[in-house]
C-alpha cells in the first residue's frame, strides 16, 4: 500500500477494506489530497491516479475497483466482474473474489458490509435521501440473494457529517416525522428555529431494524476535520467552487 495513504478500518469487517481519508493523493487546490470523484471538476488524469492508488491499496487492478454513478437512490447493483460502465445506483454487492466495491462521499454515509461466513460483501452511499428511501435495507436484501444471512452481516458507517454540523429546516424534520413520529429522536433543536439531524444514528437505526448482526459508526465527522475529509457542507459554507470526494472500499 502507498505509505502516504490513510485508511480508517474496523475490526468488525474481516475482509480488506478502508474508509480512505484525503491524505496521500495527487490532487491540489480545493481538491488537495485523494480526490476520487470523477464527477468533480478536478483533472480527470489526476483523479485516475488517485483511484489507481486506492486499487493498489485494496490489492486489485484498477479495473476490479467497482463504483457506480451515484444518484441518491435505493438502487443496488450485483457485481460479478469488472464493470465496463458505471450503472446508476447507490450500492453494490458481490460474492466474487478479487473484486473491490467502492462508494464516494463528502458528508453522506459510506457504509461497508460483510458476511464472513457466506463470503458476501457490500458497499452503500447513504445520504439522508438514500437512507430514508431504503438503500441500506436494499443492500442487505441484495446480499441475502447471494447467500448472506442478516444475522451474520456486519455493517460499518464510515466518516460522515455529525449531528452538531448538520443543520436542517422544519420541512426536513416534518418529512421524517411523517415517516415515523419516533424519528424525532434523531433531531435536536438548533438556532433560529432550525434543527440538527443525526444522520449516523439514523443510519444505525435503519441497519439494526433490518436485522444485521452488527452495526457501528467509526465516529469521524467529515465537516469538523478538513485536513482528513472532504465536506460538501463545509465547502458550501466557505463559498468554495467545488469539493473532493472521499472513497470507501471493501474487497473479497
Amino acid at each position: 500500500m502507498p505509505a502516504t495513504l490513510e485508511l480508517i478500518t474496523s475490526d468488525a469487517l474481516p475482509f480488506r477494506h478502508g474508509f480512505f481519508t484525503r491524505k496521500g493523493g495527487a490532487s491540489s487546490g480545493v481538491y488537495a489530497g485523494l480526490n476520487c470523484g470523477t464527477g468533480s471538476g478536478d483533472q480527470a488524469e489526476i483523479v485516475a491516479i488517485n483511484r489507481a492508488r486506492v486499487a493498489e491499496a485494496m490489492g486489485v487492478p484498477l479495473s476490479a475497483l467497482a463504483t457506480v454513478h451515484q444518484i441518491h437512490s435505493a438502487d443496488v447493483v450485483t457485481v460479478t466482474g469488472p464493470l465496463a460502465l458505471r450503472p446508476e445506483a447507490d450500492a453494490l454487492v458481490t460474492a466474487t473474489p478479487g473484486l473491490a466495491l467502492a462508494v464516494l462521499t463528502a458528508d453522506c454515509q459510506p457504509v461497508l458490509f460483510a458476511d464472513a461466513k457466506s463470503g458476501v460483501i457490500g458497499a452503500a452511499h447513504a445520504g439522508w435521501r438514500g437512507a430514508r428511501d431504503g438503500v441500506l435495507e436494499a443492500t442487505v436484501a441484495a446480499m441475502e440473494s447471494l447467500g448472506a444471512r442478516r444475522a451474520d452481516i456486519a455493517a460499518v458507517i464510515g466518516p460522515t457529517i455529525s449531528q452538531a454540523a448538520y443543520e436542517v429546516g422544519t420541512e426536513f424534520l416534518e418529512n421524517f416525522l411523517s415517516d415515523d413520529p419516533e424519528n424525532a429522536r434523531f433531531f435536536a433543536n438548533g438556532e433560529g428555529g432550525r434543527y440538527l439531524f443525526d444522520l449516523p444514528s439514523y443510519g444505525l437505526h435503519r441497519l439494526r431494524s433490518a436485522g444485521v448482526g452488527h452495526a457501528e459508526w467509526t465516529r469521524h465527522c467529515t465537516y469538523r476535520d478538513p485536513d482528513r475529509f472532504y465536506s460538501y457542507r463545509r465547502t458550501t459554507h466557505a463559498a468554495e467552487a467545488d469539493y473532493g470526494r472521499l472513497i470507501s472500499a471493501i474487497r473479497l
